[in-house]
């Protein structure tokens, strides 16, 4: 299983970026998919996860209304709408496999390398 994060750079803060995750290797339409985030010297937090219908989405409070993830099981990729950034959202974002409605990362199989953002104030 590979999983292939991109999309991240700096932004201002009140930009956008998309994040992508593109998978192979596995069954994609049968997998469901979580972003984490982790900032230098802190533990690895969940932002953002989609259950393998895609019907179920979850996200921490802190992104709420602000980021969207979403996949599209044709292209075996997933992504992280993210809007209206802030200085507190810069990190190495992640994206793996797992149950969607589990936010521990403990419990999440294939990681990808992840991708920086950075947002600017």
């Amino acid at each position: 299983v590979q999983l292939q994060a991109s999309g991240g750079g700096l932004v201002q803060a009140g930009g956008s970026l998309r994040l992508s995750c593109a998978a192979s290797g596995l069954t994609f339409r049968y997998v469901g998919f979580g972003w984490f985030r982790q900032a230098p010297g802190k533990e690895r937090e969940f932002v953002a996860s989609i259950s393998w219908s895609g019907s179920m989405t979850y996200y921490t409070d802190s992104v709420k209304g602000r980021f969207t993830i979403s996949r599209d099981n044709a292209e075996n990729t997933v992504y992280l709408q993210m809007s209206s950034l802030k200085p507190e959202d810069t990190a190495v974002y992640y994206c793996a496999t797992g149950e969607a409605s589990s936010t521990n990362h403990r419990l999440y199989g294939h990681w990808g390398q992840g991708t920086q953002v950075t947002v600017s104030s």
